[in-house]
């Protein structure tokens, strides 16, 4: 019999090995992060009193919520535990509007059963950062005072306050935050933070492509002989392109799906890559 139950900060050893097991990027800090974002909404599948797999949630105030970290361990996987999981967190998250996800193509096959409708394109891309193809930015660093008027200019774009998680980037990884300002007014930033396998650059959120060129010119100088992974959406082809001749190549496709109204769809033209499929 498999127990679903909310997860505990007990349950992180156990979540971060499903993580190493799936080669995932997530470190320990992460699942933390769920759990303060989300103390309540975060569940476990545990048979026979091991953990069997996950699922987080995360919801963004009254605007949207987000379903994340659907980890089954190999040995439990095809029992449906994945999709139980899946309904334990749309229970959760059953008094809110909208529901999102980023889906892989066979993920994707599953949530469509779940009423969820496809919203856009997405590609994760990596590349090992090399100096010879960047060039200088004039990206500066975040200081600590700007924080309020980025939040406030993510707000806008991303279609809802996560004022928690980008000041926990800030404060976890300030050596991949820049921003461009022009008459003090803020024309794009970005983020960064470190992983297991990768350092994960995004969200890139800017006014135009130029802007968000040099916003990653700006991190991976930060990042030379690293390896470096970007969930970048598909709304202009030159941004892909770009990416393509700077280094970068396609790791795996995502589709962002949702459930609900949508009321809140931001501008995702604006938004260069995302800050990764567990957050939205």
């Amino acid at each position: 019999m498999i127990e679903y139950r909310k997860m505990k900060p007990d349950d992180i050893g156990a979540g971060l090995k499903l993580c190493r097991e799936a080669k995932w990027n997530q470190l320990e800090k992460n699942w933390k992060l769920f759990l303060q974002l989300s103390p309540n909404g975060c569940c476990v599948a545990v048979n026979e009193g091991k953990i069997a797999g996950t699922v987080t949630t995360v919801c963004y105030q009254h605007s949207f919520s987000w379903i994340g970290m659907v980890l089954v361990d190999a040995a439990f996987q095809r029992r449906g535990i994945g999709m139980q999981l899946l309904r334990e967190a749309l229970q959760i998250l059953r008094e809110e509007k909208t529901v999102k996800i980023d889906a892989t193509p066979a993920g994707r096959e599953v949530y469509l059963k779940l009423d969820f409708v496809d919203e856009y394109q997405l590609s994760r891309m990596s590349t090992i950062v090399t100096a010879d193809k960047l060039n200088v930015s004039t990206a500066r660093f975040v200081p600590k005072n700007d924080l309020p008027a980025l939040i406030e200019f993510d707000h806008k774009i991303f279609g809802a306050n996560r004022q928690l998680l980008l000041e926990w980037m800030w404060e976890e990884a300030p050596q991949y935050a820049f921003l461009v300002k022009e008459q003090n007014e803020i024309e794009g930033y970005c983020l960064g933070r470190p992983g297991h396998l990768f350092i994960h650059l995004g969200p890139v959120v800017a006014q135009n492509i130029n802007i968000a060129k040099n916003f990653v010119f700006a991190a991976l100088l930060s990042c030379i002989g690293c390896p470096v992974i970007l969930d970048a959406l598909h709304f202009d082809p030159e941004w892909l392109a770009w990416l393509a001749a700077i280094g970068f190549t396609g790791h795996r496709p995502f589709v962002r799906m949702y459930r609900g109204s949508n009321s809140f769809p931001g501008m995702p033209e604006k938004q260069f890559a995302i800050m990764g499929p567990e957050f939205g």
